[in-house]
């Protein structure tokens, strides 16, 4: 994409808005556990379908737990978000997660859905406990965790999780997005976890 600047000159854009999407830091603040076990809540927050997958990661090993869609479709757009704030809540409170992952926002040229799915997301968030950190993913990043492609179509997505997580069935595209969510961010702490571990390793090595 070729952009025209003040001077008359023109110069080319990256087909993404930002850069972002690789170098963007996951936690947010947040810090990965050194639990070796530790069960996930994934999130794909939407005004009128917000997928769910808890997974419990014991070191290598990814264990499907439940997965699902909060189907507020049908109700009035004011009773919506407390709907999933309600839902999610009754989620955490069943399956208590230690660690929560959710997609990240993808900014939309169309700025009533951006709030809409603002408006989601956030009341998504406030269901979170107190002390459970959340932790965020670009899109494209999970689908490269996933699949092994930033560009990769949802039934790709869907495909991969029921291999990854042995479903015997190809879950709904809302619910397999959660849990891609949710491997996604096993496969990144496991990461830090054995990077930090390493780097102990190294430091008690010089003393």
């Amino acid at each position: 994409m070729l952009s025209r600047g003040p001077d008359g000159t023109c110069t080319r854009m990256s087909r993404y808005r930002t850069r972002s999407w690789r170098a963007f830091d996951p936690t947010g603040g947040a810090t990965f556990s050194a639990a070796v076990s530790v069960r996930i809540l994934g999130l794909d927050p939407g005004s009128r379908r917000t997928g769910f997958g808890v997974i419990e990661c014991r070191g290598s090993e990814l264990v499907p737990l439940a997965h699902g869609c909060l189907n507020v479709a049908g109700a009035a757009p004011s009773a919506r978000l407390r709907m999933i704030f309600d839902g999610l809540q009754s989620l955490m409170s069943e399956h208590h997660p230690a660690e929560v992952a959710i997609e990240r926002v993808f900014v939309s040229r169309n700025a009533d859905s951006a709030l809409k799915l603002g408006q989601a997301r956030g009341a998504a968030l406030c269901a979170v406990p107190p002390g459970v950190p959340v932790f965020e993913y670009a899109p494209r990043a999970i689908k490269l965790a996933i699949v092994g492609a930033g560009s990769a179509e949802k039934f790709q997505v869907a495909h991969m999780i029921r291999t990854l997580l042995a479903l015997s069935e190809r879950p709904g595209a809302d619910a397999a997005d959660a849990l891609a969510v949710a491997v996604c961010h096993a496969h990144t702490r496991r990461l830090s976890v054995f990077i930090h571990g390493a780097e102990r390793q190294r430091s008690q090595a010089r003393r």
